[in-house]
């Protein structure tokens, strides 16, 4: 099928689901490039979707595919095989105490509608508080949590669902006298906001670390302790969902180990299927031991697949064997380092945030004013494609210029600088024209 020939198809049978699709046709992958119909190699900066934390075709994750297909792929949701089993033990070995009881699902939507479920039986209640730039998930529960887009022309969300302020320094409003950011007060204003509307029946706070697609906002040091106190002195549970942070993005295994705050739940998705279809929930025995004498029921046609625990096992292992958490920090710093280079030498470029190999770059018209700048950070994505970067852009009305940077865990050192220097070649090739 030639390339006018296969748009055709697309724009003819294809229900379309976000903006433009990127105008390559995506022949193979491989490491940190994907190829497209042409055979140019594309710099991945994007883990495809945030997700191939090992890279493309991984030959450990091929082989376990691989084995799984031809020996034990799928079963009958009530059966249970030894990838399982295995991968509950081993994810429970990499976190606290008490996250020793895992849900082993496929997308990060369905883990965290599972959490949710849980949450409200575990407590009795059903309000659900999440922040106003929150993402997790397009299904119903996950749906009504999400705020940052996607909420319009679909009649009401599921109710008692509320917001707090998403903590953005570079953005609040909330300042302390020497001009930082009093994120304390502002979880705190946004609490004070809860409580008003609430009726009462507060059961959870879901929440990311760092909120990608909400425009790679970090939590402040501090704020999850500050953010489980809020949670306990109203008997709500705290959810984090990692499905971007988790198994080594941040330099840590899961982000949340930077604050030492563990959460009631944990969800984890993406990274754990390192980009094929495998999620998590991951809870304490006390909170499984009452959901289950209260009946919980999520039973999916692919809960407990065995292929999809034999990749996250997999994943994990290479993970360790190949030490690529330290890997993430190293990189990181050096991400980092020239990132905010070009934040001192560019003044559209704003600000840089984020940690490990999950980094953002805000565009701005200039820096005195802040001013969004969505032309802007649109030109520039094209720009580096077409000198073979693929970097995302977040998908949001007036956050068009947040640039996410979310390499492979396995990117080589010379790769992600080739990559930066396209990402400043484009840059000042859109600037200059």
């Amino acid at each position: 099928m030639d390339e006018e020939t296969f748009w055709q198809a697309a724009a003819d049978h294809l229900i379309r689901y976000s903006g433009a699709f990127t105008p390559r046709i995506i022949e193979r992958a491989s490491g940190s490039r994907m190829y497209d119909s042409a055979g140019t190699a594309i710099l991945d900066f994007t883990s495809g979707q945030m997700s191939a934390v090992l890279g493309h075709s991984h030959p450990d994750v091929v082989r376990t595919i691989t084995d799984a297909a031809a020996t034990l792929d799928h079963l009958y949701s009530g059966m249970l095989s030894r990838p399982v089993v295995d991968l509950a033990g081993r994810l429970a070995a990499t976190l606290p105490a008490g996250l020793s009881r895992m849900l082993l699902l496929s997308t990060g939507a369905e883990s965290n509608e599972a959490a949710l479920k849980l949450a409200k039986l575990y407590t009795g209640k059903h309000e659900i508080v999440a922040f106003d730039r929150s993402w997790h998930g397009m299904t119903s529960g996950a749906a009504a949590a999400t705020f940052s887009a996607g909420r319009h022309g679909y009649g009401p969300p599921v109710p008692g669902t509320f917001v707090l302020p998403t903590p953005n320094a570079y953005r609040s409003p909330f300042r302390r006298a020497d001009g930082g950011h009093d994120w304390a007060a502002e979880l705190d204003y946004g609490f004070g906001l809860v409580d008003q509307q609430s009726s009462g029946s507060l059961a959870a706070c879901i929440a990311e670390p760092i909120l990608s697609s909400g425009g790679v906002i970090e939590l402040p040091e501090g704020y999850l302790a500050r953010l489980k106190e809020h949670c306990e002195a109203r008997g709500m549970l705290l959810i984090l969902d990692e499905a971007q942070t988790g198994l080594g993005r941040t330099g840590t295994m899961y982000a949340f180990e930077r604050d030492g705050v563990v959460p009631d739940l944990l969800t984890l998705s993406k990274t754990l299927g390192a980009g094929l279809p495998v999620s998590a929930v991951l809870t304490s025995p006390a909170i499984e031991e009452v959901c289950h004498d209260r009946g919980f029921l999520f039973f999916t046609t692919h809960v407990s697949d065995p292929l999809a625990a034999a990749v996250g096992l997999t994943v994990i292992d290479v993970i360790e064997r190949d030490e690529l958490v330290s890997q993430a920090q190293l990189l990181g710093k050096q991400l980092s380092e020239r990132l905010l280079d070009l934040e001192d030498r560019f003044d559209v470029v704003g600000d840089v945030r984020g940690r490990g190999l999950l980094q953002g770059v805000e565009l701005v018209t200039d820096k005195a004013s802040k001013a969004p700048a969505d032309g802007l950070g649109r030109a520039v994505t094209a720009a580096c494609l077409d000198r073979g970067l693929h970097v995302n852009i977040v998908q949001l009305p007036g956050m068009g210029g947040i640039v996410r940077m979310a390499p492979p865990l396995t990117i080589a050192a010379d790769d992600l600088h080739a990559g930066i220097d396209l990402f400043e070649s484009a840059l000042r090739a859109v600037l200059a024209a």
